[in-house]
């Protein structure tokens, strides 16, 4: 796909997402700070164009199954969010234009992002280590949390850097 289309289809998807979360902005401010980081870490990464792109969609929507999660279970659990995500995202991407190859990546990746083993792809790996990056500081997570979070967790090269350099590991 052309970037400067992909990169419409992203500010789009953005949109889409704020709205989504209209009068919660700490679920916007959420998701922008994951986008970010895993845009960070997938260039550092020197990720290939598409799975960067994967990436990217993903981690604005990552989160998109909370709301209903709290509304239904009155939970934000990760395997809540993780249920009810996927469902609710593929209208959203649907809706901007993104292929059906996409949209199922996306959903996978949504619908377990708050899995942490049997990770398979950087997509997927670095998805997971920017929302530690950020769960870690909105939650306040203790030092000994955050070495066991980089022990069993964190792989990439320029993840690890951020979180030593973010939290003094």
């Amino acid at each position: 796909m052309d970037r400067a289309v992909a990169d419409v289809m992203q500010v789009k998807l953005l949109h889409k997402m704020i709205d989504y979360y209209a009068g919660d902005a700490k679920r916007v401010q959420h998701f922008l700070k994951v986008y970010d980081f895993a845009r960070l870490i997938g260039k550092s990464e020197n990720l290939p164009e598409d799975v960067q792109f994967l990436l990217e969609i993903t981690a604005i929507v990552h989160d998109i199954g909370i709301k209903v999660s709290e509304e239904k279970y009155q939970s934000s659990a990760g395997t809540y969010q993780e249920k009810e995500g996927p469902a609710i995202a593929k209208p959203m991407l649907v809706s901007v234009g993104y292929t059906e190859a996409v949209i199922e990546r996306v959903c996978y990746l949504i619908g377990h992002h708050h899995t942490y083993k049997d990770i398979d792809g950087l997509d997927y790996q670095i998805l997971v280590e920017a929302d530690f990056l950020v769960n870690i500081y909105e939650d306040g997570m203790s030092q000994q949390a955050i070495q066991s979070i980089e022990e069993k967790i964190f792989k990439t090269k320029t993840g690890k850097h951020l979180l030593e350099t973010m939290y003094s590991c």
